[in-house]
């Protein structure tokens, strides 16, 4: 059996290689080829590209690198062809997976939909595309399957994958403390996300209300991609003491008072380990604009959507 897998993001990276080694229980001979990051690398997929080549989001972004995203999307266009897999599994990142499954469908690629397009929350028009270039789509928030349902495409919710990772890391030593040296003093998470942009423009912020809160502890959980000199210059302008913490997110955030986290999965994340957080963003002027005009939803975070 052959698989490809699109994991544009680094929380898709890590559903993706969950999703591989489970499916290698199943069937050992599993080739798997990826468009992901580390994880899906060392779950043993081949990998076409480093999904640090998507870090771009807003619409102003965007265009601003369309033709880097472009080539990008024709690389993975003609690599399918290439491996002809059984299936070409898709991860969340609905811009780039939804244009490239429209492709594929005429093709006569069969396309599953892993960790679904949340087009309840802008973009509903897509559903078009989902009904006629996705055979199955498999959704992990409570609310989607009906919504999903009631649009005509063929849907089954399977939970939320992060439930099974945060369960596994509750068993671990509390260690993170001890190994860091830190005293006894609260612990500021900070979670600034994946991409290269998206940090820029939010870590300052959050360094300077981390600044007024002398009484604690600041650790940066970072992304495994971004080095140490990407946030050197950030943290010296800001003048905050900050540890910097690489692949333990969930001993950082098991180890923190209350944390600073980018809008996205890893708000949840921190929610279901009981966290106190404050969830943060910040845009382009002009996507931040549209995005008023097109996001039609009650809340922003995950954990507030699903417990309405």
């Amino acid at each position: 059996m052959k698989l490809y897998v699109i994991a544009g993001e680094a929380s898709g990276d890590l559903h993706g290689a969950n999703l591989v080694r489970a499916l290698r229980k199943l069937e050992p001979s599993i080739e798997v080829r990826a468009l992901g990051g580390d994880q899906l690398a060392a779950a043993g997929a081949s990998l076409v590209r480093h999904n640090r080549d998507l870090n771009h989001f807003g619409i102003v972004e965007v265009v601003r690198h369309l033709p880097q995203i472009l080539g990008l999307f024709r690389l993975i266009e003609d690599d399918i062809e290439a491996f002809a897999p059984d299936a070409v599994v898709m991860i969340d990142y609905p811009g780039f997976n939804l244009r490239l499954a429209k492709t594929l469908h005429a093709r006569g690629v069969r396309v599953l939909y892993y960790i679904s397009p949340q087009l309840w929350a802008w973009k509903a028009g897509r559903i078009k595309t989902v009904r006629a270039a996705i055979e199955r789509v498999y959704c992990i928030l409570p609310f989607e399957q009906a919504w999903y349902a009631a649009r005509g495409v063929d849907v089954d919710y399977v939970g939320h994958p992060l439930l099974d990772a945060i369960a596994d890391w509750r068993s671990r030593p509390e260690t993170l403390r001890e190994e860091l040296g830190l005293d006894v003093r609260p612990i500021v998470a900070l979670l600034p996300g994946s991409r290269r942009n998206e940090v820029k423009l939010m870590l300052p912020t959050m360094l300077a209300a981390a600044k007024s809160q002398s009484t604690s502890q600041v650790i940066l959980a970072a992304a495994p991609h971004l080095d140490e000199a990407f946030f050197a210059p950030i943290i010296e302008a800001a003048g905050v003491k900050v540890r910097i913490v690489y692949g333990r997110t969930y001993d950082v955030l098991r180890a923190a008072r209350a944390a600073m986290v980018t809008s996205g999965t890893a708000t949840l994340e921190t929610a279901l380990w009981g966290v106190p957080q404050v969830l943060c963003y910040r845009l382009n002027p002009i996507s931040y604009l549209i995005g008023r005009w097109l996001v039609k939803l009650k809340y922003v975070g995950l954990p507030n959507l699903i417990v309405d």
